[in-house]
């Protein structure tokens, strides 16, 4: 059996699936973002999966493609408990933009966009991975990220920026004070999953038109600072992933058209074609 999985910082999609191709098990823990978790809770995470724990021994490979991992370091962390987990099994850690690129690969060339948690951008032509800038992360960078849109929001509604009836709004469905959103973000874990939670207040509310500038602005900047900065950017199509590509993906489209670049696929959950990539290009080489 095979494990592949998409990590993120909000949630991990997990995937078994046999030598012939068949699906056996999917399941989703929580996010494992190395920058924010240790190998304690990674593994405990693995442990939580009782159905994927029955299975451990049966499983031959482990492929990761994991948010933050982006170091040997990094990897470690999520790798160290994979190889103590499934024991019979030769362990991948990859960065998450690699899972995206393949997965949101579809035969020719194109620029690769994460739009969830985080925000990340490379140019894949099927064989080649290219990156034009480091990723910040979610303080210094992740323009038009989820956790990008949540700081705008919530800076907008304590600073009183915000129309006042989106304000009530927000304040009755959220009873929100100062003092905890800054425990949640200086205090707690995950302060970017935390962050990007309000997104559904976004979602919700992206008609509106303080938002719906909220959110384009937003979009303008993720453009701005990492996509056109590709050469290739007005030659190839632009394919997005994430569940923030896919509830704006009207808006970003609008954005795109404004600068003359090509929107082409935009896929909500990576994992069903990162495991089809597998299953086509991987899985024959390890019959072998």
């Amino acid at each position: 059996m095979i494990l592949i999985a998409d990590g993120g910082s909000t949630k991990c999609d997990w995937v078994v699936v046999s030598f012939d191709g068949k699906e056996i098990k999917k399941m989703e823990s929580e996010g494992l973002h190395p920058r924010f978790v240790n190998s304690e809770i990674v593994r405990n995470a693995l442990i939580n999966m009782k159905e994927l724990m029955e299975l451990s021994s049966q499983i031959k490979f482990v492929f990761f493609y994991g948010a933050g991992c982006s170091s040997d370091a990094l990897n470690n962390i999520i790798k160290r408990p994979l190889n103590e987990i499934f024991v019979n099994a030769q362990i991948k850690v990859d960065h998450d933009l690699k899972g995206a690129a393949l997965s949101a690969y579809f035969g020719k060339p194109a620029l690769i966009c994460i739009l969830g948690t985080g925000s990340n951008v490379c140019y894949f032509d099927g064989s080649n991975l290219k990156k034009e800038t480091p990723s910040l992360g979610w303080i210094l960078g992740d323009e038009g990220s989820g956790v990008y849109l949540g700081k705008k929001l919530l800076h907008s509604f304590f600073t009183d920026k915000m129309p006042k009836y989106l304000s009530l709004a927000f304040k009755e469905r959220y009873n929100l004070s100062i003092e905890d959103v800054l425990e949640n973000v200086y205090q707690k874990p995950k302060a970017n999953s935390y962050i990007a939670t309000f997104n559904r207040f976004i979602a919700e509310h992206k008609r509106e038109p303080f938002i719906l500038n909220l959110v384009y602005e937003s979009f303008k900047a993720f453009f701005e600072n990492q996509v056109l900065i590709f050469a290739e950017a007005k030659s190839v199509e632009i394919n997005f992933i994430g569940s923030i590509a896919h509830y704006y993906e009207d808006i970003i489209k609008t954005v795109a058209s404004e600068y003359h670049v090509s929107v082409g696929e935009i896929v909500k959950k990576p994992i069903d074609n990162l495991v089809k990539y597998h299953l086509i290009y991987i899985l024959p080489n390890l019959r072998k």
